[in-house]
């Protein structure tokens, strides 16, 4: 399978709403920091941009919210957040306490389709054929791997609140991306991970799930 081919079968199925796509699409942006942090949100320009109406996008933006990836205020607008780099900490905690038990309950509970998702995924990271060089295709492959195995712990909840910490931690991640020369490295280790949850091994992928955020947190502090 093709990159482009294992996204596209880790992604959830087609969405039910204007507003979903138009969430899904400027969540992105905000989290490669395609729209900068501070940056003002026109929610006619936006609308343009991803082909929707402005009503899908504020009601995307409403979501949005919620999510910390943007904030609104009377008589001035919607604002990407900034980052502040300090929360690192805070946000590492809950996803050491809640990521770990995601891997486990995936790797009991993950059906068959899901199973040959994360394989398929993990073999082609393992190939390691992108490099280093193409950043958004290897960052987009760690959001596929996590959303892969949060999804898959069958707990909708846990899952919602995991994304929206690993797209704050990934937000991090892009401030000091250029800092980061092992970039491949920290994506490999998702195809462990991925292994293991097929497998349904829960004491494996607990394991490996709080060493690479443990890994993660560690590499970023070394460059901040």
């Amino acid at each position: 399978m093709t990159v482009e081919e294992v996204l596209a079968a880790t992604t959830r199925s087609s969405t039910t709403s204007l507003a979903d796509q138009a969430y899904e699409s400027i969540r992105e942006r905000l989290v490669m920091l395609d729209i900068h942090p501070g940056d003002p949100i026109n929610d006619g320009q936006i609308a343009s941009a991803i082909g929707v109406g402005r009503t899908p996008v504020r009601e995307a933006l409403k979501r949005l919210e919620a999510d910390y990836l943007v904030v609104s205020y009377p008589r001035r607008g919607t604002f990407a957040t900034t980052i502040d780099a300090t929360e690192l900490g805070t946000i590492s905690e809950i996803r050491r306490q809640l990521a770990p038990f995601a891997a486990r309950r995936a790797a009991e509970r993950a059906s068959t389709q899901q199973r040959e998702q994360m394989r398929a995924l993990a073999t082609q990271i393992g190939r390691g054929t992108l490099g280093d060089s193409n950043r958004t295709a290897l960052m987009q492959l760690d959001m596929a791997a996590q959303g892969l195995i949060y999804r898959a712990s069958g707990n909708a909840h846990l899952e919602d609140i995991l994304i929206r910490y690993h797209n704050l931690a990934t937000r991090i991640w892009c401030v000091v991306i250029e800092r980061l020369p092992e970039l491949a490295h920290h994506i490999a280790e998702h195809a462990q991970l991925l292994d293991a949850v097929a497998a349904g091994d829960g004491d494996r992928a607990e394991e490996l799930t709080r060493a690479h955020i443990d890994s993660f947190e560690r590499e970023i502090r070394r460059v901040l």
